[in-house]
């Protein structure tokens, strides 16, 4: 975990995270615990009779695993998880407001690159969006 966040998640979490699976992009997000218990009461809310709704908190909930940050500032992710990312040696922590995403670095390095080539394009941002950055 860079220093830059790690004051920050010791004091907000005493560096307690949680990691699971990404429901859309090929990543892993890492919640402080505290955002995570956030998600967690959202997803108890949810009908259960509703398929979408067991889907997804399988995959959130069912992928879930207990992190801490180590003295170092290090956090070890399980195998399956990483090799669900596709992590080696080369990974990205990228920042997304309430929680981080992990990614294998190629695979951001890629992503990042055609998001930005999709937003310069005409019409390739909505106004209501453009207006968030101008």
């Amino acid at each position: 975990m860079p220093s830059r966040y790690r004051d920050e998640l010791l004091s907000r979490c005493a560096g307690q995270l949680i990691v699971t699976v990404d429901a859309v992009d090929p990543c892993l997000c890492v919640y402080p615990l505290t955002e995570w218990e956030l998600i967690e009461a959202k997803l108890r809310q949810l009908p259960s009779l509703v398929e979408e709704n067991r889907r997804l908190q399988r995959v959130l909930i069912g992928n879930a695993v207990d992190l801490e940050l180590d003295s170092n500032g290090r956090f070890l992710v399980p195998p399956r998880l990483r090799e669900h990312a596709g992590l080696d040696k080369h990974a990205m922590l990228v920042g997304q407001l309430n929680k981080f995403q992990l990614w294998n670095e190629s695979a951001w390095n890629a992503l990042a690159e055609a998001d930005l080539a999709a937003i310069k394009q005409p019409g390739g941002l909505p106004d209501e969006l453009r207006d968030l950055i101008l």
